[in-house]
């Protein structure tokens, strides 16, 4: 049986930190950046850890 592919898509997207913790960057960072205030700002710049089952499957998808 061939070996699994990870998913591109996924893994440009979220990375898996040493811990096994699915890391990824938050929303709403793309663009009219000038309309949301600076807390808002520094908060969508940082990163967030996924949790629930939504981490779970993104291991998968990665081979991890």
């Amino acid at each position: 049986m061939p070996k699994q592919k990870s998913h591109k898509g996924l893994s440009k997207r979220v990375k898996v930190t040493a811990t096994g913790k699915v890391k990824r960057h938050r929303t709403g960072g793309g663009h009219l950046m000038s309309g949301k205030n600076a807390k808002r700002r520094r908060h969508i710049s940082s990163t967030t850890i996924v949790t629930s089952k939504m981490a779970d499957t993104a291991k998968i998808k990665l081979c991890k």
